[in-house]
This record gives C-alpha cells, sequence and structure tokens, in this order.
C-alpha cells in the first residue's frame, strides 16, 4: 500500500533527530523509499536521502515533535498533502498519535494495513485577492505593533454583524479550537461539527467567541491601527495595510491523520485534562 515515506523532525531537539535516523533505517528495512526534509537530512548526515518539504510527494509523512512540527509540515506540503503520522516528542502533542516507545509497533501495524484516516478540513485566507496559506488551526489578526488596540468591523456573507476592539481577534478550525483559541476562551468544537469559531483575544469590550457555519465567508474590515500582523498556524507572518479586507473561509483542502483508532474525547481528556464524565 505505501511505497513511498517522508520524515520531518524537530530540528532543535536531539532526541527527535536521534529517533529520526533510528525511524529511517527501520523503514528503509521494510523496502520503503525514504526521504527527509533537507534540513533534517543535513542535521543527521543523511543528505542522500534530503528533498524540500515543498516537494514531497510521498505516500504519507512521518512529524517527529509536537503540535508546531505538524503545522509547520502542512504549511508547506503541495496539495493535496499526504497523510500524515504524528510522533509526539513535545509537550502536549494533541495532534500527534504515536509516542517514542512505540512507533516501530505502529509503523508495523500501518504497513500491514491497520490504520484509519481522519481528515481535516482547512480555513483558506484572503487578502484582498491574495490567497495566503491555509490553516489548519488557526488564523490570527492583530495590530502591527504589540499593545496597540485591534479595532475591527466584522461581516457574514456580506453583511455586517459586529464590531471588536480587542488585542486581536482568532478564526480557529474544529482542530484549532484546542488550541490558542481554548486557552482565549474559546469552545472545544466537536470533529463532526463543520464549524468553525471567531474568539477574541482580550476584548476591551463584552465580546463572546461566536460558532459559526463552516458555509460562512467571514470578512474582518480594520479600522484601527494602519498596519495589522496575521499570522497562521504560529508559522506563517505577515503585516499589511489596513485598507486591504481580510476573508476567511472553509479551504477546499484537507490534512488526514494516520490513525490507529480514533477517539477524540480521550486525547481531550489525557492530554488537555479534559474531565469526561464518569459512568454510573
Amino acid at each position: 500500500m505505501f511505497n513511498t515515506v517522508g520524515i520531518v523532525a524537530r530540528l532543535d531537539m536531539q532526541e527527535a533527530l536521534n529517533l529520526s535516523l533510528e525511524v529511517t533505517e527501520y523503514l528503509k528495512s521494510r523496502g520503503l523509499n525514504v526521504y527527509l526534509e533537507a534540513e533534517l537530512a543535513k542535521r543527521i548526515e543523511a543528505e542522500t536521502l534530503s528533498l524540500e518539504l515543498r516537494e514531497m510527494r510521498t505516500d504519507f509523512i512521518v512529524t517527529i515533535g509536537g503540535d508546531g512540527t505538524i503545522l509547520r509540515t502542512c504549511l508547506s506540503l503541495s496539495k493535496p498533502e499526504p497523510p500524515i503520522l504524528a510522533v509526539n516528542m513535545g509537550v502536549r502533542g494533541f495532534l500527534a498519535e504515536v509516542t517514542p516507545g512505540n512507533v516501530k509497533q505502529a509503523l508495523n501495524k500501518i504497513l500491514n494495513g491497520k490504520f484509519i484516516i481522519e481528515e481535516h478540513w482547512k480555513l483558506a485566507t484572503f487578502l484582498g485577492k491574495e490567497r495566503l496559506p491555509d490553516a489548519l488551526n488557526e488564523v490570527f489578526i492583530s495590530a502591527g505593533i504589540p499593545v496597540k488596540l485591534f479595532h475591527a468591523n466584522i461581516w457574514k456573507n456580506g453583511v455586517r454583524i459586529a464590531e471588536c476592539r480587542a488585542d486581536g481577534l482568532m478564526v480557529a478550525t474544529q482542530v484549532g479550537s484546542t488550541g490558542y483559541s481554548l486557552s482565549a476562551g474559546g469552545p472545544v468544537l466537536d470533529p463532526e461539527l463543520e464549524a468553525f469559531v471567531l474568539t477574541p483575544v482580550c476584548p476591551l469590550t463584552v465580546f463572546h467567541p461566536v460558532v459559526f457555519s463552516a458555509k460562512t465567508n467571514l470578512t474582518i474590515e480594520i479600522l484601527k491601527p494602519e498596519k495589522a500582523l496575521i499570522v497562521i498556524d504560529g508559522h506563517y507572518r505577515k503585516i499589511f495595510d489596513v485598507e486591504t479586507r481580510l476573508t476567511i473561509a472553509k479551504s477546499e483542502n484537507k490534512t488526514s491523520f494516520i490513525r490507529l483508532k480514533e477517539d477524540f474525547y480521550q486525547r481531550l481528556e489525557s492530554r488537555l485534562f479534559f474531565a469526561r464524565g464518569e459512568q454510573g
């Protein structure tokens, strides 16, 4: 079923680099063609396997790191994205599937076809007519200068619905609802819900998070200051003039994860300390 695999790893952690080499050798022993993200290949002295992330059109990708490694990978992969098996070497690793200790066992199951694919849709962001990278987690907009008040109008499908004064605004997917949006007071969205959430960050006036249907086109009209900052999935950043409106909508692209079992709420409980009620 699988013939080629790409490997991406957290580059500032020696344990992740060591595990990358170990996974590479294991996959090669199973007869797969293995490619390493260019900088990773350089770090572990395997330049013959080097390939730029944007050029990886492999059957699947193994990420070794935390959620940040996954998000960085998804921003750069060509579309459609190959499915991702995420090995957790981060703090929370909410998106990750396996631990370093059971990675070979997990890979063995996957190569024998014992897995499921979990798909997540993404957010498309347009700055005027310019399309920015899709977001798996969230799109964050704030003033271009730190601690300066951000003032914006919010439009839904061409109709103005709200005004917000805050440190910033965040639009998060179902996946992203468990991250920065949750920390800012937003709700967790069940993965079966076709929706995204608008969450204000430190609002000056009363402004609660709002959940929108995935069919919504959301437009942000920034009134102040003159320059604004947009951050997508914590990695892509751009300063822009506020004369240009932002439009955010459901993307046609998706990110897929390889799962050995499906239990979203078990991950919430074990990694985000989300208490599950006891059964009587």
